[in-house]
């Protein structure tokens, strides 16, 4: 059997004292953790919860999320985790998608209508039996109705439990993509996947026991689970829990928490590196302490590694992976080379290569798709067995990113096989334009998309923050282009914005963006 709840329940049993999370000025040991998701493990088990019952999990970076995401697991239950920023629609799509039968939900806030959305959809679904609110304060019952909470499952619980018998391959997590095309998909990682990731993860960043971990990624996405709370756990490091990334609270807690490793993506990064009160923070304390920093999500622009690693003199380590691949399948290894603007080797256990359509490996340096095989792959797609057969054609997992492998084994990702715009017939891929528009003196940030022409086929639109002491136009930027990039490349629409909008897991959102030119 395995049962990877036994990643809070080990660490607990041999270093139980340590302290596992600090919120504010709030702290948990390994043992308080551990005895809590006991509780709330048995009071599912009280609920009639039983093996392989799915629970919806919606809930910020709280200590309630860790508790709820390990007791699920020891109940034998799958966990579910979602966005907080679900609306009705989505949160009922993945309990009816599951057949959950249980809903755990934060109750929201004046900015976070996280509660009644979630209420409106746990009403609309009929198999979900379940709903426990998760409150501000134990005993104090939920704004949005007189509804069982968190609390009340566990009051009078034990704290002792022994977890559910599960096997390697039993489904013990569903992560939800974000939907490219069509409806969102439920990737269903199995305990052996998330155990041997967390694993494997925590041995590439060479955690220890006295690290500290700067957590600002949601927790309810693949990143953040895998890379930080499951990796650092195993390790018995601490985490630091922020709700949301805050570039004055991120800076604040490098400086006082002692912080020794930060995971992000791109956007954080560039946050941090533009933030107007940096200087304000003792940066050679945060240097002293800061040991690595942790690049996902998506490629992040060279420009921007550069510019953070010079400003707060520590390394940022790019990684790849994606929810079908338990958020690893590539990293910049600590004991290796690093090269910049490389997602790193594939990790151990995994096999990656580049394709073409009709799966013929590709020389060195040729574009074409990543695929994947290994231990960190996902069961399938829930409940979606012709999508499931589709992305593992040939027996690999087809990731729909294009990329290219040098010489010395190092995968490099060019853009998303969806996101690639053909221009009269060539191919032109995004992320290299940004990169070059990060190399301009004005240009903060920007984000590209391909927009519809009636003589090409498609044009070369780029969204642009400036930076905050430029007045350049568009038509200075265009024109710049045209000597930075081949004649087929360069945007020929350039549009200045204050902002970019951001998922959850701070994201570009480039189908807003194609909705923005679409409604312009």
């Amino acid at each position: 059997m395995l049962n990877c709840s036994i990643i809070l329940e080990g660490t607990a049993q041999t270093f139980g004292d340590s302290i596992a999370v600090s919120i504010e000025e709030n702290r948990w040991t390994y043992k308080q953790l551990y005895r809590e998701s006991c509780r709330f493990a048995n009071g599912l088990r009280k609920s009639g919860i039983a093996h392989g019952d799915r629970i919806v999990l919606a809930c910020p970076n709280r200590i309630e999320f860790i508790i709820a995401y390990f007791g699920i697991l020891m109940s034998g239950a799958v966990v579910v985790p979602v966005s907080i920023l679900s609306k009705k629609r989505e949160l009922a799509f993945v309990m009816e998608d599951t057949q959950a039968q249980g809903f755990v939900c934060f109750e929201g806030s004046d900015e976070l209508s996280l509660g009644t959305e979630g209420l409106d959809a746990f009403g609309e679904v009929e198999s979900c039996r379940h709903i426990w609110m998760i409150t501000g304060a134990t005993g104090v019952k939920p704004d949005v109705g007189d509804l069982p909470t968190m609390a009340d499952l566990m009051e009078g619980m034990p704290d002792d439990c022994t977890s559910a018998a599960t096997s390697p391959e039993d489904s013990a997590v569903i992560l939800y993509t974000s939907g490219t095309t069509g409806s969102p998909k439920g990737a269903e990682l199995s305990h052996s996947n998330i155990f041997t990731t967390a694993i494997t993860s925590g041995r590439l960043s060479e955690f220890a026991r006295s690290d500290v971990t700067l957590v600002t990624l949601p927790l309810f996405h693949c990143y953040a689970q895998t890379v930080q709370m499951n990796a650092g756990f195993v390790m018995g490091s601490r985490l630091v829990l922020l709700e949301r990334f805050d570039p004055d609270l991120v800076l604040q807690k490098l400086q006082d928490e002692a912080v020794t490793v930060f995971c992000g993506v791109p956007t954080m990064y560039w946050s941090l590196l533009n933030h107007e009160r940096a200087d304000q923070f003792d940066l050679k304390k945060i240097a002293q302490h800061l040991r690595v920093g942790c690049s996902g999500g998506a490629p992040i622009p060279v420009e921007v590694l550069r510019g953070v690693e010079e400003k707060f003199q520590f390394n940022i380590l790019e990684g790849y992976g994606l929810s079908e691949t338990s958020a690893m399948a590539s990293f910049n290894q600590i004991h290796r080379p690093r090269k910049i603007g490389s997602v790193g080797l594939p990790v151990w256990g995994v096999k990656m290569k580049i394709v073409d359509p009709d799966m013929n490996e590709l020389p060195t340096g040729e574009r074409g798709e990543i695929v994947i095989r290994g231990h960190c792959t996902m069961k399938g797609y829930y409940n979606r067995p012709d999508a499931t057969e589709e992305a593992f054609r040939s027996g690999w997992f087809h990731t729909g990113d294009v990329g290219t492998m040098d010489d010395e084994g190092y995968f490099y990702v060019v853009d998303r096989t969806k996101e690639m715009i053909i221009r009269g017939g060539f191919n032109v891929y995004p992320r290299e334009i940004e990169e070059v528009l990060a190399t301009h003196p004005g240009i903060s940030l920007s984000a590209v998309i391909g927009i519809p022409n009636e003589k090409y086929g498609e044009d070369i639109l780029a969204f642009v923050i400036l930076k905050d002491d430029c007045n350049h136009t568009p038509e200075e930027i265009v024109s710049w282009s045209k000597t930075e990039l081949a004649s087929y490349k360069y945007p020929r629409i350039v549009e200045i914005v204050d902002e970019l909008p951001l998922g959850a897991t701070g994201k570009v959102l480039k189908k807003e963006l194609k909705k923005k030119y679409e409604n312009s």
